[in-house]
């Protein structure tokens, strides 16, 4: 260990404070989500279609802000390890900068494209459908420049470790989300425009609350003239290094969801139905884990820029034995609940087998496989490393997610539950190459500042 590094720099306690709240606004944001859907279904199967297309859209816009914010996280975080107090300032301001102008030209561009998003992209949707989906997405897509700077201004809290804010904020706007949808749809009877309305205001108080705080003098990483300052280049390079590959691998996964799901499709209402449920069930199988990722990066970040990779590599076991635990964990109780999901779900028999066979085998493979193939690349992106992670991913989503799926689901006449499997083959060969270049310890000697 280095002389510097006698003392760790997270923790149990610390730990805990980070991870814990990530867990939370992650949980939450799945209720929030599992209780809109509700809400939705009240106006119309045409209404559940529409919001759901442009949910779609609006996922993948959110992940590619979320990788933004990663990029600008890292480069401050390792700052901070290297005790360069103003460069961190900086990265934080410009992630902030860069994430404001973004969005404006992504929004821009998705306002002028949406003849075609809506019907080309989507294909033949009835009149109904495309009719929601245009009201849902007029108004919903205001909302990207403040869903950008959310993520921003998140970021830059999480990465002087305080988890808990943007967890405060979250709780407080998914309230007003929920409270609003159900007053503007089961009592004024507004519709579609009921379910966006209170997703946008949501959005714009989540923005404006976690950027005020931000720029308060208590904000370790404070916000300084934001929008009057001018983008600097190579500070913006260096986010865009990591930001950049991860955006683009971010669009590429949800790029093949969409082929998958159009597998799925050719066999029918009841492997369309449990595809569809399992999804849902499963996310609080894996929650966990995708929170303790976004908090794994700050503190790789962190140890990468002290120069301390004996901290980063313990780091790197010790919350993978954590991921492991937390994964059996959720595991066991999401199968124990299943017989009361399924009675809610009220699938057909043949929808419930399917259902309960994709948790089960999710459940046991995600416990033994997804920390290497999933928790990995966060620690090579933390170190800088954002090009294998894309190049690895998009080659194995290719070439096992997206053939596989159609070979085993199609030519071996494995239904819709071989897509599943040809996932876990992605996962499985995933894992292997990332525990290989692992080994090679060519992650350490990335620089990303």
């Amino acid at each position: 260990m280095d002389e510097h590094s006698n003392i760790r720099f997270f923790n149990n306690k610390a730990l805990f404070y980070l991870f814990l709240p990530l867990i939370i606004e992650q949980g939450l944001e799945y209720l929030v989500g599992l209780a809109d859907s509700m809400m939705v279904a009240q106006v119309g199967e045409a209404a559940v279609s529409g919001v759901s297309l442009i949910d779609f859209i609006m996922m993948l816009i959110i992940s590619v802000f979320a990788a933004l914010a990663t990029g600008g996280s890292v480069i401050a975080s390792q700052y901070i390890g290297r005790k360069d107090t103003d460069n961190a300032k900086l990265a934080a301001n410009q992630l902030v900068k860069g994430a404001l102008i973004f969005s404006l030209v992504i929004t821009a561009i998705l306002y002028v494209i949406k003849p075609w998003i809506l019907s080309t992209l989507f294909g033949s949707i009835s009149p109904a459908v495309a009719s929601a989906a245009n009201t849902y997405f007029l108004v919903v897509a205001l909302s990207i420049p403040f869903l950008a700077l959310y993520n921003a201004g998140a970021a830059v809290f999480r990465t002087v470790g305080n988890a808990h804010l943007p967890m405060k904020i979250m709780l407080v706007m998914n309230i007003i989300n929920v409270v609003g949808n159900a007053m503007l749809v089961l009592v004024f009877h507004m519709g579609v425009i009921g379910i966006a309305i209170p997703t946008l205001i949501s959005r714009i108080g989540a923005a404006v609350t976690v950027l005020w705080f931000a720029h308060k003098e208590s904000c370790e990483l404070r916000l300084v003239k934001v929008f009057s300052t001018r983008i600097q280049r190579d500070m913006m390079m260096r986010i865009l290094s990591i930001g950049a590959p991860f955006g683009f691998e971010s669009g590429m996964f949800f790029l093949g969801r969409l082929i998958v799901l159009s597998v799925v499709a050719l066999f029918g209402t009841a492997s369309i139905a449990a595809n569809s449920v399992a999804g849902s069930i499963i996310m609080f199988q894996v929650l966990p884990g995708m929170a303790i990722n976004i908090g794994l990066s700050v503190i790789i970040s962190r140890c990468v820029g002290a120069g301390d990779y004996e901290q980063a590599n313990y780091y790197k076991r010790k919350i993978r034995l954590i991921i492991h635990t937390a994964f059996a964990v959720t595991s066991a109780v999401v199968i124990a609940l299943m017989p009361l999901l399924m009675r809610i779900y009220n699938l057909s028999d043949e929808a419930t087998t399917m259902t309960w066979t994709i948790v089960i085998m999710h459940g046991i493979l995600m416990t033994l496989i997804w920390p290497s193939g999933y928790m990995l690349p966060v620690v090579f992106r933390g170190a800088g490393e954002a090009k294998f992670p894309m190049i690895t991913s998009m080659l194995s989503m290719l070439i096992f997610r997206i053939a596989l799926s159609y070979i085993f689901a199609v030519h071996l006449n494995m239904g819709m539950i071989g897509t599943w499997i040809a996932m876990f083959v992605d996962w499985t060969v995933k894992a292997l190459l990332y525990e290989w270049y692992d080994r090679t310890g060519r992650w350490t000697n990335v620089e990303a500042i």
